[in-house]
């Protein structure tokens, strides 16, 4: 079975940092596309960031550029996305997710499988 585990999550205050990480669980991440979305509360679904399965042209919302790096670690099977600069309007549950086309678009219809999610809160 393939899974995806987030960890990372919490409360930090405006201006601190958090590092989400993502467990898979019955592949090697290495060969698919790797994104992180999220999801506030009363908001759709959106885009975060996207790491392609070569690990080049890594992807970013315009509202998180600059802020927000993923990267992988293959030997931990394990993918990133370090967040700097939090704003109180980064607060939701942010998801990763794996697509085996190896693409890694912002777009959730892309991606095969998902994670359960965390919730990461941006509050003074």
């Amino acid at each position: 079975q393939l899974q995806l585990v987030e960890s990372g999550g919490g409360v930090v205050q405006p201006g601190g940092s958090l590092r989400l990480s993502c467990t898979a669980r019955g592949f090697v991440l290495d060969s698919w596309g790797i994104g992180w979305f999220r999801q506030a509360p009363g908001k759709e679904r959106e885009g975060v960031s996207g790491l392609p399965s070569s690990d080049a042209g890594a992807k970013y919302a315009d509202s998180v550029e600059g802020r927000f790096t993923i990267s992988r670690d293959i030997s931990k099977n394990t993918v990133y996305l370090q967040m700097d600069s939090l704003k109180p309007e980064d607060t939701a549950v942010y998801y990763c997710a794996a697509d085996s086309l190896g693409w890694a678009e912002l777009n959730q219809n892309a991606y095969d499988v998902w994670g359960a999610g965390t919730q990461v809160t941006v509050s003074s």
